[in-house]
């Protein structure tokens, strides 16, 4: 039977497929939908206080006020002064009650820093008075005087935390209460009694301000801390916290609190250095987050995957390991939160420069300066790491948010109920028998309040009321087991009493802590500090939620930190961070969120929404095009033969694929999915053209395109020797760090007139093994040959002319001064006597150009040299299995080598060419056989190099006798004579050692390290090394500057700077060296077989030879 479907259904169920889930695991670049299941709220704001008709009044009290404290200066001030009542500093203030004191002190704070550093309630308030005065409104005499009012408050600076201190500075005693805020705060932060990244920061605040407010006229905080009533050692080491988010994209430095209080003494409250380097804490970070992911993986695969969450019931133990999970997973969440937020914060009052950073130009705006232009690379790294962190632990965590509100439910349920009705019992049945009123009024307070019995009555037989024992067969208490949470109210009741018993005050002589045993104390203790977490916890989702949202965005995206982070990704082309790529992007849903639901502005969303669009059209650009690039590299690297790769292995010659990218995460995103269908077109291009179109073979065409069917060289061998001649030599800088020519800064020639190229990407451009295939050995010869006349006439006409100039303006004599003249001295002597080098108007014009070209040559020479060694090991590697030279195999332990390799000839003998042809062939194809074979081996075998004929070329152009000075009057050398090409080029090194001014341009900038191949080529050359290291006259100020370590400015010339320079000059004299030195010594082994040495008589003291 045929089904009809309408095409309204097709439509619909198409439809349906957006809403299909991927099967494989994808960044998840939206943040979790909230759950649909009934989330209680524990969290009763007291509202159910007159509910606990059993608690004792004063705990309902303080309930009360804690509910209504919602005033401003006076309510505060009023609760302040009374409890400083003399009286009233001897009864028990709970730990909570003090910490909302704390949350009014911080709320005066930031309100305080808001009006302060916000100039728009300013700005508004001059508009609103502008139009009120426009349209008469002001008249009434009430209303000028609460514009003043209002003007005079806008105006005045720290108004609110001036009024609070004067008013609290009249409460006698108020600094003993500010002492126990202070101090509670201190026990919470230094025992981490925090979750939420807020919460740490406003302990942090609590405490600098309270102390900003108990230093004044009455009181000294330095006093204080030696009567040990606060400790201001340990606050300064909390305060090497310095910067702190304050509200928003503000942020305070906690050190001004105190720094602007009565009795600031500098060397006594000193804070240490900031710690704000997320890189160092990245090795913690990543060992805590592999830790916590496998074990939530554990747990996750048994709940989740098997479905086994919720239908099954789990013993104690069980939910209290979950429990446990939840808590250390909202903990990590908050540590890595606070260090994104803390060190964004320390950025933003820290903003770079362009000093610090060379990178950021002297006319960026003060954020920028503070996002885009202040962090360093592997600083934007650690943070889209973090961050891509959170981001997956709370998408692990979202999987599990049922199976941990059951858990922590349950737990929390089974531990209070165990604490109420089984451990309370023998301090119970103890304070019956002694009497003992108070507590035992306490004690049935907490189980009446907290208590969920089972038969929802408590046992009236229970032998602990009565004071008496339990019989030997105990006494049986049932203790059910709900997933149901206490309230707020009841959390509060209960800690609050709980702390009541265990205090060191309770209004009377005799405190109830000393009514109690040793092990019930600690039982309390125990309890009362598991339990600080239970509010966190009950209200599981609201603080998951608060510690996954991001921070919000700044326009333009050149300044938007997800954008920074995105495109530092894509620019440096981290394999390792691709993946990551997408997590930065979703901190915009977390400013969306922000926007709407918090702060509840239209037009934030609405900037927000523009800049994400924006962002994502440049994120699909840079990303389509390295995907492409990367798979154009991939597909080139996949035609490699697989043997022909594996046997360069053999050989230690590694041809390794492209480094992977991780794209293939991003390519299975749908937004996306177009990318991959687009590379694949490309990749069957050609191989459609040729199954579809006869064409010519590719040999034929580029011959015939090249004009190279007749003459001896074509197009391409003239065009690169054109472009070598005209624009490389003269034009480009040679950088050996990167092993790239770049075009220089000041072109010193015109530049040539060339036809307007093709338009194309960077990875569509060839390279210099490219140039080896398209010349070929003649087409390479040719240029050779031409770069060698150019070399020559160089060497033997402009730099020789030169070169005999400055040999006459050079000293005819320069000692090395002694270390005894110390650094500055011998800077100061060589460059008295350098000085007609150092005012030389053309050396470093003409001269170091003419000598840049002649480096730059031999550069070229030499990496020709290389990408031809590739070519040819390619060539005799693709040939050594018809020639029968097989690589030598691994054997076992036992096993003869000589069998092995038999055996292994013996398979491969149909593939040896020569005896095959011998057999089959013509004698014209044997006699080609045997030449091809012959000619390959003998590459194989002599390892030919062109640079050394290169080089032993150039040596012959250095005949003239300015090159090696006349012979030396001791027979042996010149030893401060200045009569080689070395000492001349020790002054010319000299010279380009001295650092420029701001805005001149470096020898390296302008000549590139082409300069100093010349030179290191001509004195390797001559024969000349050793003693240009040994007399040279940058080395010998080198070695007496990092002796002294004196820095002090010479001649206008910073001796420190200049002892860098040489330095790194030096470095890279001995890498050109080395090189140099590879390549001549075969020369030298081969022309001369036998060393003469030279023997000289020892010195005779002139004494001694007198009276010889």
């Amino acid at each position: 039977m045929t089904t009809h479907v309408t095409l309204e259904d097709a439509l619909s169920n198409v439809d349906l497929l957006e809403e299909l889930p991927l099967p494989d695991q994808q960044p998840c670049i939206e943040p979790p939908p909230s759950s649909i299941m009934y989330q209680a709220n524990f969290d009763t704001n007291f509202e159910d206080r007159n509910a606990f008709v059993t608690g004792i009044a004063r705990y309902i009290e303080q309930a009360t006020v804690h509910s209504s404290m919602r005033k401003a200066i006076e309510r505060f001030c009023s609760e302040v002064k009374r409890l400083c009542h003399a009286e009233r500093r001897k009864d028990f203030v709970s730990e909570a009650y003090l910490l909302t004191l704390g949350k009014f002190i911080n709320m005066f704070a930031v309100l305080d820093e808001l009006k302060n550093m916000k100039c728009s309630v300013k700005n508004d308030h001059s508009a609103y008075k502008r139009a009120a005065q426009f349209l008469r409104k002001m008249a009434d005499p009430q209303s000028i005087q609460e514009s003043q009012n209002l003007s005079m408050f806008l105006a005045n600076h720290n108004r609110i935390t001036q009024c609070l201190h004067q008013q609290l500075e009249v409460i006698p005693g108020y600094e003993e209460l500010l002492a126990d805020i202070v101090n509670i705060c201190v026990d919470y932060y230094e025992n981490k009694m925090y979750l939420t990244p807020s919460e740490k920061h406003m302990l942090l605040k609590v405490m600098g301000f309270g102390l900003y407010l108990m230093d004044g006229n009455v009181s000294n905080i330095y006093k204080l801390d030696a009567k040990k009533r606060i400790n201001l050692s340990k606050i300064d080491k909390f305060f090497k916290l310095q910067v702190v988010p304050l509200f928003g994209d503000m942020q305070i430095e906690l050190s001004r609190y105190i720094e602007t209080s009565a009795h600031y003494e500098e060397n006594k409250s000193k804070a240490a250095s900031p710690q704000y380097n997320l890189c160092e804490q990245m090795v913690q970070i990543r060992e805590d987050h592999i830790r916590f992911i496998s074990e939530l993986a554990r747990y996750s695969n048994s709940e989740v995957v098997t479905g086994s969450g919720l239908d099954s019931q789990k013993s104690d133990e069980e939910y209290r390991e979950l429990f446990d999970l939840a808590l250390r997973g909202l903990q990590l969440l908050s540590k890595w939160s606070t260090h994104v937020m803390e060190v964004y914060s320390w950025k933003l009052v820290h903003p770079t420069d362009k000093f610090c950073n060379k990178d950021c130009p002297g006319t960026a705006e003060e954020y920028e300066r503070a996002t885009r232009y202040n962090y360093t690379s592997e600083e934007k790294f650690a943070l889209v790491e973090v961050i891509a962190m959170i981001k997956g632990l709370q998408v692990l965590m979202g999987r599990m948010e049922s199976v941990f509100n059951q858990a922590i439910r349950n737990t929390i349920y089974a531990a209070l109920q165990d604490f109420a009705q089984m451990t309370l019992r023998e301090p119970l049945r103890q304070a019956v028998r002694k009497k003992k009123n108070v507590l035992i009024s306490v004690l049935q307070a907490i189980r009446k309040t907290v208590c969920d019995w089972d038969g929802a009555r408590e046992p009236p037989n229970d032998p602990c009321l009565r004071g008496e024992k339990d019989p030997k067969g105990g006494f049986d208490i049932k203790v059910p087991r709900r997933a149901v949470g206490p309230s707020s109210t009841q959390l509060y009741m209960v800690r609050t009493m709980l702390e009541s018993l265990i205090a060191d005050k309770s209004g009377s002589k005799k405190t109830l802590r000393s009514s109690l045993d040793g092990p019930i104390v600690t039982a309390i203790e125990d309890f009362h500090k598991h339990s600080f977490f239970f509010t966190h916890l009950l209200n599981f989702s609201e603080f998951f939620l608060e510690l996954t949202m991001g921070r919000r965005i700044q326009f333009p995206i050149e300044m938007s930190m997800p954008w920074i982070l995105t495109d530092h990704i894509l620019e440096t082309k981290e394999p390792s961070m691709m993946e990551y790529v997408l997590y930065p992007l979703d901190l915009y849903n977390d400013s969306g969120y922000y926007a709407l639901t918090k702060f509840k502005k239209q037009f934030l969303y609405d900037e927000i929404e523009a800049e994400v669009n924006l962002c994502f059209d440049q994120f699909v650009y840079k990303l389509a095009d390295q995907i492409f690039a990367y798979y154009k590299a991939m597909a080139g690297s996949v035609l490699l033969d697989k043997r022909f790769r594996a046997e360069c292995k053999n050989y230690g010659v590694i041809i390794p694929y492209p480094p992977s990218n991780r794209y293939e995460t991003l390519l299975k995103q749908r937004h996306v999915q177009e990318l991959e269908w687009l590379l694949e077109i490309n990749r069957l291009t050609h191989r459609l053209l040729c199954k579809h179109l006869t064409l010519d073979s590719f040999d034929a065409m580029f011959r015939e395109a090249n004009h190279n069917v007749s003459a001896p060289y074509g197009r391409i061998t003239l065009h690169v020797f054109w472009e070598l001649n005209f624009d490389f030599l003269p034009n480009y800088c040679y950088n050996g760090s990167t092993n790239r020519f770049v075009r220089t800064a000041i072109p010193f020639t015109q530049e040539p007139q060339r036809d307007k190229p093709a338009n194309v990407q960077p990875y569509y451009l060839y390279g210099s093994k490219t140039i080896c295939r398209l010349l070929g050995y003649q087409g390479i010869a040719v240029v050779m040959e031409e770069l060698l006349k150019i070399v020559k006439s160089l060497l033997q006409g402009t730099i020789l002319q030169y070169v005999k100039t400055l040999i006459e303006v050079m000293p005819k004599i320069c000692r090395l001064p002694r270390h005894e003249y110390g650094s500055p001295g011998i800077l100061e002597f060589f460059h008295h006597q350098l000085k007609d080098i150092i005012e030389y108007a053309e050396l470093k014009t003409d001269v170091f150009q003419s000598l840049r070209e002649v480096g730059n040559a031999i550069l070229f020479c030499l990496l020709i040299e290389q990408a031809l060694s590739q070519e040819e090991v390619c060539d005799l590697l693709h040939a050594a299995p018809f020639q029968n030279i097989l690589p030598r195999v691994y054997i076992k332990e036992g096993e003869r080598l000589e069998v092995r390799m038999k055996r292994l000839e013996a398979k491969y003998a149909p593939l040896h060419l020569v005896p095959l042809i011998e057999r089959l062939g013509t004698p014209q194809q044997i006699a080609i056989a045997r030449e091809g074979d012959l000619l390959t081996k003998e590459r194989l075998c002599c390892g030919l190099s062109m640079f050394e004929v290169i080089l032993t070329r150039i040596r012959s152009f250095l005949q003239d006798g300015v090159w090696r000075g006349p012979p030396p009057t001791n027979g042996v050398m010149h030893v401060d004579e200045c009569m080689e090409f070395h000492r001349l080029w020790s002054a010319m090194q000299f010279v380009y050692c001295i650092p420029v001014g701001t805005h001149e341009f470096t020898a390296e900038q302008c000549f590139g390290d082409g300069l100093n191949w010349a030179g290191c080529a001509i004195i390797v050359l001559l024969g000349q090394q050793r003693r240009f290291d040994l007399f040279d006259f940058c080395y010998h100020l080198l070695k007496v500057q990092r002796q002294d370590g004196k820095d002090e400015i010479i001649k206008n010339v910073p001796l420190k700077k200049m002892a860098d320079r040489i330095r790194k000059y030096q470095i890279l004299n001995n890498e050109i060296f080395a090189i140099l030195n590879k390549y001549m010594k075969a020369v030298e082994t081969d022309s001369s077989t036998v060393e003469h040495v030279r023997c000289f008589q020892p010195p005779i003291h002139q004494s001694l030879a007198t009276t010889c």
